[in-house]
């Protein structure tokens, strides 16, 4: 019994400890991750023409963020349910919905058309924010429940 309760500490105290880390890399963001976009963004960006942006240099910066919040994500799933087999489906997914992110993001960076700076936005929002985080919970415990 008392194992048990120390156990259920244990996974709480983790589970904060990983929501701070997400709240730091959010609160952290203009020093540890090269994005020349997080300025842009945060400007009336519609009359704005996006600045140059090396290719090669920004999807590095993009997967590194997108890598961290995933590996905190990943743990944040794994002490909330207890369930490695979650752990595993959230990975592949992740890995999927990168890729999907990443080739649609550079597309539609190297196409130019009227809403392609709100595109760029909201589909750049899904790669650096943890958001997934959030759909993959609320769909656990979902399932969980039923």
């Amino acid at each position: 019994m008392h194992q048990k309760k120390q156990n259920k500490t244990l996974r709480i105290l983790a589970l904060v400890a990983l929501l701070f880390a997400i709240i730091l890399v959010r609160a952290f963001e203009n020093q540890l991750f090269n994005d020349p976009l997080l300025e842009f963004f945060k400007k009336d960006f519609s009359s704005s023409s996006l600045p140059d942006v090396s290719n090669y240099a920004y999807f590095l910066g993009l997967f590194f963020r997108y890598a961290v919040n995933t590996v905190l994500s990943l743990g944040i799933i794994y002490f909330v349910f207890n369930e490695f087999e979650l752990v595993t489906l959230s990975l592949v997914l992740y890995v999927l919905f990168f890729v999907v992110l990443t080739i649609g993001f550079f597309t539609v960076a190297n196409i130019s058309y009227e809403n392609q700076k709100w595109h760029l936005f909201y589909i750049r929002r899904f790669i650096i924010q943890p958001i997934f985080l959030l759909l993959f919970v609320a769909g656990f415990y979902y399932q969980k429940r039923k």
